[in-house]
């Protein structure tokens, strides 16, 4: 070898340029590999046409956009050089060019917002909003808005920079020409240095011109960004905007245009009428305000507030299939126990929190076993609908560190998660333990009804990735004594990884050449990416955004099927209030749009439409037609287990707590703000805001329970129970949204009120600290509360647990209603001791002994409850008078309720 050719120039050369190429082949490998591999999986769910849909949609805006920026940069410039008069175009300039415009179209193409604008073009959801301004439906705002805007930007991007290009190259080129004339003369003319040159070129005036006229567009479309404008007490169009600011909006585009056309006429002068307009329409809506609206806001801006309420209720869906009821309840009242039987038998004794730390201590079985989250859902169960909590054991494969270390382990071996573990939500064992229905492995089903018969979870919330199945090595089912019980997959999930160029494929797109030189793999393997259920719909569905917490379902196959919601949001609906919520971000209007099924078994995907008036899921339905179901494909099976979710509940509670208040002037004054309720939770014992609660209960003036999701609200910063929000979940009733609103005349104990109860009454106080010594831990539940009848019932389980293992146990039930509070070793008894109690006087106090039903008290007569009635009313007026100031009459009502309470 001539060792002098390589270290010549042209050596270097050579070495550098192999070394590119193998980095090219290299890179370029793994991304046709990762493209294969993507293909093969989008052909496992059976919607390759979706894949290349996405593909098409996501590429062709910003390819088109860059070609057309980069032939108007290589104009520009092309006009540039020819203005100048010396030179000419440099081969390079048609590369820049692309270069450029690729790099502008990156940055200003949104691709979803272009797929979007397309796919809504006739979508009809939305229309029965518009807004009372321009009187625009919501698709104008969810997919032409946001495109026109887009638009804009893009051609004012362009004017300017095409404008820059050409004066750049004129004086690039024109100074050039020069620097041999000032070698020659010896010295630099300071005059041809100048910035003039070129701005006399009727491109450049073009390009200004176009430049002010699509800023005088851009000013026409801020018209409507003044639905969205926040205010103190409002958002959108106030009274301000509409009288003043819109008038002045429509001045700027008039100095614009009229800027555009002088520009374009050489006169560059009139260009400062622009900046002379836009400060008039920055300092007069100030003044107007302070001097005008400001000392009469209330007045004024009354017809804005309105529509600042309406809107927002119904960006959050507030205003349809909704049912506000006034619920007349009573701190004191007699219910029958034996009528609301089915309601007190799903009273849910298990918090989830609890159920999850004693079923992972009882129902494991091995380290590497997980119960990463408990749901709760219903059953029928003998013929009668049961509140259940249910519960995966997946594996993970991180416990086990020394077969991590074993390649075949995670790959071959270790492939599955096994069964579940379910529990009634209100029966609990003698010794204060779950009473499990389906446990063990393998399963063990101890009722009629259920059956479970593929118990393999290959796709959950807890995987690893990638697995082989239909291999050579036989995979760990679940262990039996000190023996192991091994299966082999035989569905459908994954895709076929026989073939050598799979193979090849595979181990290059995931950088393990051990897929490639194992010889397990078979004519019959698969494999299997993308377990984890959430990351397996934001692939094929990432439009939407998806709840984070999937839950299980046992369908009557015996099969198991995650279920999980999806929704879909925007922060451009006119006049609405915008939220930030963990899970879904920063919006102004939510829909549960969407749910999905993922098989535990086969990893198939299903998406059916739960909200077909939603404009933004129509769009996308038409976008991706082989992607979206109709709601009522779902099998009916799964359809029973269909929820209302926590996510948008509580975003709905979030709105409500403010906009539950119609009238625009207690609107404007918070005379009636809410908050949620709070309770005593966990072990730090500290008030906790309560978290939406899914129970098995009868809605007032209905005999039939049904499951429910329910929320107590309270006064800001009071804790006597106000209102109640509750969504229902079973049939035709899914997702209609019933407010219960107490009066407030009356007074009704909150969670904390309840709580301050139970923390002083002696006997419960005694054994709490008994308990919290000697090595051991309460946990208190989260307290349910229950509307009964024309009262309200509240529940709170207290467990115990060792300090040094979490595995709580169900010790005492705590239940009130009014002025009765009892304590008891079960649920039972305590309802067996409410069932047998008359009603109480306000000044009735039950604290119950354990296992001993207390006395009954005598009926009071028709005179005594009469008495009782006048001088519950006596007292409600005393301290109505007194809240309102009024002394001297506050102090007449007490006098006489003290005269009727002295009269025999």
């Amino acid at each position: 070898m001539d060792i002098r050719r390589i270290d010549s120039p042209r050596g270097h050369s050579r070495v550098l340029l192999v070394v590119a190429l193998l980095f090219l082949v290299l890179i370029g490998g793994r991304t046709a590999a990762s493209y294969v591999i993507e293909y093969q999986w989008w052909q496992e769910m059976g919607q390759v046409s979706t894949w290349f849909n996405m593909l098409l949609y996501g590429t062709l805006p910003v390819a088109a956009a860059s070609l057309l920026a980069a032939v108007l940069f290589w104009l520009a410039h092309m006009r540039g050089v020819k203005f100048s008069g010396s030179g000419r175009a440099s081969g390079w300039s048609l590369l820049g060019a692309l270069v450029l415009g690729f790099l502008v179209a990156s940055a200003l193409i949104e691709s979803w917002t272009v797929v979007r604008f397309f796919g809504g073009r006739g979508v009809s959801g939305g229309d029965a909003w518009r807004d009372p301004v321009f009187g625009h439906a919501l698709s104008f705002y969810f997919f032409d808005l946001p495109f026109y805007a887009m638009l804009l930007r893009v051609v004012l991007t362009l004017a300017l920079l095409s404008g820059l290009i050409f004066w750049v190259t004129t004086r690039a080129y024109q100074l050039r020409g020069n620097i041999a004339q000032w070698q020659r003369q010896g010295e630099v003319s300071i005059a041809e240095l100048g910035l003039s040159g070129g701005l006399e070129a009727h491109f450049f005036r073009g390009a200004a011109a176009l430049f002010l006229l699509v800023l005088a567009a851009q000013c026409y479309l801020d018209r409507f960004d003044m639905l969205l404008n926040e205010h103190v007490f409002l958002v959108g169009v106030d009274y301000v905007n509409e009288t003043v600011g819109l008038p002045l909006i429509w001045l700027a585009v008039a100095a614009c245009v009229l800027a555009a056309v002088l520009v374009a006429m050489g006169r560059w002068k009139f260009v400062l009428i622009v900046p002379a307009a836009f400060a008039l329409q920055s300092l007069i809506p100030k003044m107007v305000n302070s001097l005008y609206v400001r000392p009469n806001e209330i007045s004024i801006q009354r017809p804005y507030i309105q529509r600042h309420i309406q809107a927002t209720r119904a960006a959050y869906g507030l205003d349809h299939d909704v049912k506000e009821i006034e619920f007349p309840a009573t701190m004191e009242a007699r219910i029958d126990t034996s009528k609301h039987k089915a309601l007190l038998d799903n009273v849910r004794l298990w918090d989830w929190r609890a159920f999850h730390d004693t079923v992972t201590q009882i129902q494991a079985l091995r380290p590497y076993y997980v119960f990463a989250d408990s749901d709760v859902d219903r059953y029928t169960i003998n013929g009668q609908l049961r509140q259940v909590l249910l519960t995966p054991r997946e594996l993970d494969i991180r416990q086990l560190p020394d077969a991590r270390t074993r390649w075949i382990n995670p790959h071959f071996i270790y492939t599955h998660g096994y069964g579940i573990v379910m529990a009634e939500a209100s029966r609990i064992t003698p010794d204060g333990l779950p009473s499990l229905l389906i446990k063990d492995a393998p399963a063990k089903v101890e009722v009629p009804g259920l059956q479970i018969t593929r118990p393999e979870l290959y796709y959950g919330e807890v995987n690893h990735e990638p697995i082989f199945v239909g291999t050579g090595q036989a995979e760990f089912n679940y262990p039996s004594g000190s023996e192991n019980v091994h299966s082999k997959y035989d569905g459908q999930g994954g895709f076929p990884v026989a073939s050598l160029p799979m193979r090849l494929a595979a181990a290059v797109a995931e950088g393990d050449w051990n897929i490639l030189l194992t010889n397990l793999l078979s004519g019959d393997s698969r494999m299997m990416i993308r377990r984890k259920v959430v990351e397996r719909v934001g692939a094929l569905a990432g439009f939407i955004t998806w709840d984070p917490d999937p839950y299980l379902v046992l369908t009557k196959e015996g099969r198991l099927v995650w279920m999980l919601d999806g929704y879909t949001t925007s922060t451009q609906h006119p006049y609405s209030r915008t939220i930030d919520l963990k899970g879904l971000g920063s919006f102004n209007y939510v829909r549960n749009s969407v749910k999905a099924t993922i098989d535990a078994y086969d990893g198939k995907v299903n998406l059916y439409i739960f909200a077909p008036d939603d404009p933004i899921i129509r769009a996308y339905a038409r976008l991706f037609p082989a992607l979206l179901k109709p709601a009522e494909a779902m099998p009916a099976d799964l359809r029973e287990h269909a929820r209302y979710p926590e996510v948008i509940f509580r975003a709905q509670a979030e709105i409500y707590r403010t906009f539950h208040m119609r009238d625009p002037e207690a609107f404007y004054n918070k005379e009636d703000l809410w908050d949620i309720a709070k309770n005593i939770s966990g072990q730090a014992g500290k008030p906790e805001m309560l978290t939406p609660t899914y129970v098995v209960a009868t809605l007032p003036d209905a005999d039939k329970p049904e499951f429910l999701l329910m929320l107590p609200f309270t006064p800001r910063n009071k804790d006597n129970l106000i209102g109640m929000m509750v969504a229902r979940c079973d049939g035709p009733n899914l997702g209609q949204i019933v407010f219960l609103q107490l009066s407030k005349q009356a007074l009704i104990f909150g969670p904390m009120q309840i709580e301050a109860r139970i923390n002083q009454d002696q006997m419960i106080s005694k054994d709490l600290s008994l308990w919290n010594q000697q090595g051991s831990q309460v946990l208190r539940g989260q307290m349910l509360v229950l509307p009964i009848e024309n009262t309200i019932l509240y529940v709170e389980p207290l467990y115990i647990q060792a300090s040094e293992a979490r595995m709580p146990q169900l010790k005492k039930v705590a239940i009130a209603m009014g002025n009765t509070l009892i304590y008891t070793d079960t649920y039972e008894e305590g309802i067996a001791q409410l069932g047998g109690m008359r009603q109480a006087t306000p000044a009735v106090k039950t604290a119950a002994i354990p296992g001993q039903p207390p006395a009954a008290a005598p009926a009071p007569s028709a005179e005594s409850e009469k008495r009782l009635e006048a001088l519950r009313g006596r007292f409600q007026r005393y301290r109505d008078l007194m809240a309102q100031g009024k002394w001297a009459e506050a102090g007449r009502e007490l006098e006489a309720i003290g005269s009727e309470i002295n009269r025999k």
